[in-house]
């Protein structure tokens, strides 16, 4: 089973770890499990334009079919202003209508204020349903506070939700939902 995580940050560290963190754990549950993690920082997915996906640069025709081939995905974002980042939706605007069927499509994200934990679930989870997506019940936000100096997770209740968030996704994908 292919599972793809996307980092959906141009910029600091946090969405990252919160995503490759998330690939762990799905893998400590399902040694059979092959991940990517996918960081836009390191590719060059060009902006939308409504044209076929052939019309597009190499990173961008490599990064939506890693998307369409995965079983499962991981999307991480920042929280700006109150909503994705754009290079994520950005991303995502590439994709057919019925991209996600069949496929479960969990989300994480990072903010500096409680007040977006939210965000996740009205901005991104919309998108990944219209998409076809199948959407795990846990949803992992995670405050800037949460996060030491050096890229680790402080808070032990963190990683327990990313932790229940990976077993909820496999559960969906083992019961072909």
């Amino acid at each position: 089973m292919k599972v793809v995580g996307v980092a959906g940050a141009l910029a600091g560290w946090k969405t990252n770890v919160i995503v490759h963190h998330t690939l762990k754990a799905l893998e400590k549950n399902d040694s059979n499990l092959k991940t990517e993690l996918i960081d836009l920082r390191d590719v060059e997915v060009e902006f939308a334009r409504g044209e076929p996906l052939a019309f597009y640069n190499d990173d961008t025709f490599d990064v939506v079919n890693k998307l369409l081939a995965a079983d499962i995905l991981v999307f991480g974002t920042p929280i700006y202003q109150a909503s994705i980042s754009g290079a994520l939706k950005n991303l995502l605007d590439h994709l057919p209508v019925d991209a996600f069927k069949r496929k479960i499509t969990g989300i994480v994200a990072t903010g500096s204020i409680d007040r977006h934990a939210l965000v996740p679930d009205y901005h991104l989870k919309p998108v990944l349903v219209y998409l076809k997506g199948t959407v795990p019940s846990t949803t992992v936000f995670v405050e800037n506070s949460a996060f030491s100096d050096v890229n680790e997770i402080l808070d032990e209740r963190v990683v327990e939700r990313m932790d229940q968030l990976a077993q909820e996704m496999l559960q969906l994908q083992q019961a072909g939902l």
